[in-house]
């Protein structure tokens, strides 16, 4: 092998490895944050490109062959192939999700389906290089148990580890103030009460609980508060106006966030209605209402509210926070339990955003009235 060929090999070989590393590393976003994401996802691409350009020669012959050797080689070759489309369509949905390079791209938006095809991403690298060790490797048996066992540890990371990671160890910081305080809007929607949903208040958390997810809670000037009391004050601020939290009287949802998820499931299930404290309407012309998505839909309590509410002839304005994407079943079920109240949709919140959301929400909701 001659200078130049070996060379271009060490680069490869280091480029192949910064994929790898960036990959991973952008799985981690809960540490990371969104800029230094965005840039990750930026270098990982521009690895992608210098990749193919190097083994454009080898793709090409890949391509010309008309007879494969065994079946291992045409697994290798399948395996590629996916591997380059689903890098594509992360390319896209990278786009779709962008808060801050590509925010002006309006497609492909969902939060989940991107981690998906990250995930998808990471398993097929990890094939496609296993492949090439399969080859070399002189225990065959061998190199398919391990290049197996990296196959699932991929599916396990993506689809386990990180949303666990997000939930457990993500802590949100917020100046309170500097957060809600915005341009004031012209609201047309007459009298209007803001009525929210969250997690605090309504959950018997541990005397030293930490703010761990950034779908629900906060630390907002050194205090725990729910992300949903956060947009809350940014819509009072906004349009001026008066606001109540709809808060549990009964038994309280449990301080463990997985704990809490299977309670939801049980309340949804029965189609319950967790009693809540009254709050009065009938004064106001307008409520808008922000809530989390449980499950794509909204938590029980928010159906106690809307059952025990007169809403008859007012607007009702929603607006939804989320950890995946849109409003899932939550704006038809709404329509189902308020059926003589005329429901507008504002927004579908993704929780990151929140802290972040107040030109957003005032934007929204002047369109909205």
């Amino acid at each position: 092998m001659d200078n130049k060929s070996n060379v271009k090999k060490k680069i490869g070989l280091v480029i192949d490895v910064l994929m790898y590393g960036l990959l991973l590393a952008q799985m981690l976003y809960v540490f990371t944050g969104n800029t230094v994401h965005e840039i990750m996802g930026i270098t990982f691409m521009a690895c992608v490109v210098a990749h193919i350009i190097m083994k454009r020669k080898w793709i090409a012959a890949t391509l010309k062959r008309k007879k494969h050797t065994s079946g291992a080689r045409v697994f290798a070759d399948v395996v590629t192939l996916l591997l380059l489309l689903t890098i594509l369509t992360l390319a896209v949905s990278s786009m779709g999700v962008s808060r801050l390079l590509f925010s002006w791209f309006p497609y492909v938006t969902s939060p989940d389906l991107h981690r998906y095809l990250a995930t998808a991403v990471l398993t097929l690298s990890v094939l496609h290089g296993g492949m090439h060790g399969y080859f070399r490797a002189k225990s065959k048996k061998k190199a398919v148990i391990l290049i197996a066992l990296g196959a699932i540890a991929s599916i396990a990371i993506g689809l386990a580890l990180v949303p666990y990671l997000n939930r457990h160890f993500k802590t949100v910081n917020v100046n309170h103030s500097e957060a809600i305080s915005g341009r004031k809007i012209e609201w047309n929607g007459g009298k209007t009460l803001v009525v929210y949903f969250t997690r605090l208040g309504n959950t018997d958390f541990e005397s030293n609980v930490d703010a761990v997810s950034g779908a629900s809670l906060m630390i907002a000037d050194g205090e725990l508060m729910g992300s949903n009391q956060l947009l809350a004050d940014m819509i009072t601020d906004a349009i001026g106006c008066g606001q109540v939290p709809i808060t549990i009287t009964g038994e309280k949802y449990p301080s463990s966030y997985s704990a809490t998820v299977s309670a939801a499931t049980k309340e949804l299930r029965a189609d319950a209605r967790p009693s809540i404290v009254p709050i009065d309407t009938s004064e106001y012309d307008s409520i808008i209402l922000v809530y989390p998505l449980w499950w794509g839909t909204i938590p029980s309590p928010v159906a106690t509210f809307l059952d025990q509410a007169d809403l008859s002839g007012k607007k009702l304005f929603v607006v939804a926070t989320q950890g995946s994407s849109g409003y899932g079943k939550s704006v038809s079920e709404i329509r189902k339990l308020a059926p003589d109240s005329e429901v507008i949709q504002v927004a579908s919140i993704y929780c990151d955003d929140i802290p972040n959301a107040r030109e957003t929400i005032a934007d929204l909701l002047e369109n909205a009235d």
